[in-house]
């Protein structure tokens, strides 16, 4: 049995342990909401997608075939061809539901649960639940971390009053030694109490370090690879037929966004291209989303499908990136980011760092791909200009002259490493990334 030395201690363990957990696993179905349900979905407000608040209940009482929810969030297609009841709530809205195959049965049960505990707003109504379904979203993802710093502030108070039991036995066991002392645990605590403190302190400082490690990766999306409908073999393309990037992503260098082709770009090719082996099959997808028919001298019946692909490099709302910006100023080489996609068959992903850093030509960066310091590291290093700015264009030029007119003594400090990089002309400052 546990003395009460032993209790106060392992008390203190168990509900570090409680705390720290209930931390990850609560935050869990939150972010996942905020980060790819927020958008289309409201716990209590039709949006583009219906509310979602006790969705579990409603498609068992609906009829519903076991599992056939989960199969929804993953891919909706198959789990209408599979369940009535599915394919009777596919007709709810005209739009197309992004899938999730990267999610598990776990992450999409304690999504349900985040959006079941959301409180039901009362007849009046409060001013995020009047103004609909996107500021309610809105609310949550600027509150979502708050309540973090209490959890931590409870654990720190755990700590304190752990150790300071801990010193207050310690102190009674001095004053009284030769009675307090007995064969048994208290013994040999006492007679190694230097050890043992240390032993609480380490103990205290890995449970502390596990849970600010834990909270430092929410939002971290290294080798995020979701499914898409055609499993396009970049290196057939881009490798092998020497297809430029830019020939199916035609606005990244003139737009916000790279772009993704139309099926009208690829039958340019594949009118004529039907492929061999298993090529053949995927080929047909692009054929059936055309409306078109390879036989005799090929025809295009007019009956058309859009092909739904899944976002993969996809940053937070509040999050601003023009491609143009980096692609025909900044001149930064698609695999910078996106990695060596003339090696790439698999279908795309977000690619880590390590690998990014083997890449040739590549600025190395040591922050994990896509965060906030993985972009603040690469406009520390990467440079605008070898030398002064005159002659890289208007905007450029415009900033020359103005450096020149008012403040020489900082142009010359920019150029004193031989170059002038993007956070010397603004590239650290948050407006320029943050809406």
């Amino acid at each position: 049995m546990f003395n009460k030395g032993n209790k106060g201690l392992f008390a203190f363990i168990l509900t570090l342990f409680m705390l720290t957990t209930y931390v990850s696993n609560a935050q869990e179905g939150e972010s996942i909401f905020n980060s790819k349900c927020a958008t289309c979905h409201s716990p209590h407000k039709d949006m583009t997608g219906p509310k979602l608040f006790e969705v579990r209940q409603k498609w068992e009482e609906g009829g519903a075939l076991e599992g056939s929810l989960h199969q929804w969030v993953k891919n909706w297609q198959v789990a209408a061809a599979n369940d009535p009841y599915a394919k009777e709530a596919s007709n709810w809205s005209p739009s197309a539901m992004t899938t999730f195959a990267d999610l598990n049965d776990e992450q999409i049960e304690s999504i349900f649960d985040y959006i079941d505990a959301q409180p039901v707003p009362g007849a009046g109504g409060d001013a995020a639940a009047a103004g609909g379904g996107v500021a309610v979203a809105t609310n949550v993802e600027e509150n979502d971390l708050g309540w973090i710093w209490y959890i931590l502030g409870a654990v720190f108070l755990v700590i304190i009053f752990s150790v300071g039991g801990v010193k207050r036995q310690l102190e009674e066991l001095d004053e009284d030694n030769e009675k307090q002392i007995k064969v048994g645990s208290k013994a040999w605590i006492f007679k190694n109490r230097k050890y043992v403190g240390m032993g609480v302190l380490v103990i205290v400082i890995a449970a502390t370090t596990w849970l600010f490690l834990g909270l430092n990766q929410i939002g971290v999306v290294t080798g995020y690879q979701p499914s898409q409908p055609i499993a396009f073999p970049h290196d057939i393309h881009a490798g092998i037929n020497g297809i430029d990037c830019k020939y199916c992503h035609n606005s990244a260098n003139k737009s916000k966004t790279a772009g993704l082709p139309t099926t009208n770009l690829c039958m340019n090719c594949h009118k004529q291209i039907q492929g061999a082996g298993d090529q053949v099959e995927k080929i047909k997808n692009i054929y059936k989303s055309a409306g078109f028919s390879p036989e005799g001298g090929g025809t295009y019946s007019g009956e058309t499908e859009n092909i739904v692909w899944n976002k993969v490099h996809n940053l937070p709302d509040h999050v601003y990136f023009n491609h143009s910006q980096h692609v025909e100023i900044g001149g930064i080489d698609c695999k910078q980011c996106h990695g060596d996609m003339t090696k790439q068959n698999d279908v795309a992903r977000v690619v880590p760092i390590e690998e990014l850093n083997k890449i040739e030509g590549n600025i190395q960066l040591t922050k994990e791909t896509l965060t906030m310091g993985w972009c603040i590291e690469c406009h520390g290093v990467k440079e605008v200009s070898s030398g002064p700015l005159e002659g890289k264009g208007g905007y450029y030029d415009e900033i020359h002259k103005r450096l020149l007119e008012n403040d020489e003594s900082l142009y010359e400090q920019y150029l004193e490493d031989g170059k002038v990089t993007v956070d010397e002309l603004g590239g650290w400052e948050c407006a320029k990334c943050h809406y």
